[in-house]
């Protein structure tokens, strides 16, 4: 998952996108201070290594 959040003068604004192809292409068109950032939870699947005894 990734988020974008957007601060303007007395707003700050957050956008949730699922791949990283959509969001670095609305992080290009939003203007004004902006991150990007992923999220990353611990319990995901690719992240667990499993091992047969």
């Amino acid at each position: 998952m990734w988020i974008m959040t957007v601060h303007a003068k007395n707003n700050i604004t957050m956008f949730e996108f699922e791949t990283e192809i959509e969001a670095k292409a609305a992080f290009r068109r939003t203007q004004g201070c902006k991150f990007l950032t992923q999220v990353i939870y611990f319990n995901d699947d690719y992240l667990v290594e499993t091992t047969i005894l």
